[in-house]
């Protein structure tokens, strides 16, 4: 699966056109499902590169960090994690509209030993300005569990 991605990865790199450009920023989020029972919040990363490959989407790909801070229930310290995703990222923007709609997929690689990673997904919605993004977003990573997050962030554009 690992090559899948990174096979993926450079696929998308082949599409690069006049509008190509990083995105990079941060975000702050609340742990649901299986992560809200042993963190408390998450702050993270993010990075992309996005290339327009039609007049209202774009493509890219996208990767960035997620630690999720353990909290302390019924006497027990649980641990930080966290998961690095590698990502096909896809953006689609409104004509005449500041609003886009983006979806991330891919692989989440934890950063904790006795953790696997697991499919990584990431839809959200974000309000967009001339010099960046911010974003309301769901982040998650499903294997034998499922570890997501609420999150809201915002991104600089680099041109």
């Amino acid at each position: 699966m690992k090559k899948f991605f990174l096979l993926a990865a450079f696929a998308v790199f082949g599409l690069a056109s006049a509008q190509e450009g990083f995105k990079i920023g941060a975000h702050i989020g609340i742990p649901v499902a299986d992560a809200g029972d042993v963190s408390s919040f998450t702050l993270g990363l993010d990075g992309a590169y996005m290339w327009n490959v039609a007049p209202s989407f774009d493509l890219g790909v996208a990767t960035g960090y997620s630690h999720f801070f353990g909290k302390s229930k019924n006497g027990w310290d649980y641990d930080d994690f966290g998961f690095i995703p590698l990502a096909v990222a896809g953006k689609y923007r409104f004509s005449g509209s500041p609003v886009s709609l983006g979806l991330d997929l891919g692989y989440g690689f934890a950063t904790k030993d006795y953790m696997d990673g697991g499919f990584y997904f990431q839809p959200k919605v974000a309000y967009n300005f001339s010099q960046g993004e911010l974003y309301l977003g769901y982040q998650g990573v499903s294997n034998d569990y499922s570890v997501g997050a609420v999150n809201i962030g915002y991104n600089f554009f680099l041109k």
